[in-house]
């Protein structure tokens, strides 16, 4: 056997590592950049809200705040399962967990919805 077959798989490997490109990450959210690493420039983004007893919680642009407290110069005023309200001064702005996902009944629910309404 010659010694230069012992060598292929290394050059083959490394080929494929000098034109390989980014791979998207498909739990990364939208915004992220994956070829500079760091998020696209945008407003505040909600992230995930926590709602509990007594205790309500958002993340927002990976900071966590509570009910009352502050992201920058706006104070959260209200949080729900998918959004977040924020209050500068005298103007408000809302911070949708998945802005463009609308919520649909699935059609078992609506027959569901129908069938209690003729009762």
């Amino acid at each position: 056997m010659r010694p230069v077959s012992y060598f292929w798989p290394v050059l083959v490997s490394m080929a494929g590592a000098v034109h390989a490109q980014p791979l998207n990450d498909p739990m990364r959210p939208p915004a992220y950049d994956a070829a500079g690493g760091t998020e696209a420039a945008r407003g505040s983004r909600l992230q995930s809200t926590l709602l509990s007893h007594g205790r309500r919680l958002a993340i927002i642009d990976g900071q966590t705040v509570a009910l009352g407290g502050k992201i920058g110069d706006a104070t959260v005023v209200d949080i729900t399962p998918t959004q977040v309200v924020l209050r500068r001064g005298s103007e408000t702005e809302a911070l949708q967990l998945l802005p463009g996902a609308e919520k649909k009944a699935s059609p078992a629910s609506a027959a569901r919805t129908q069938e209690g309404n003729r009762k």
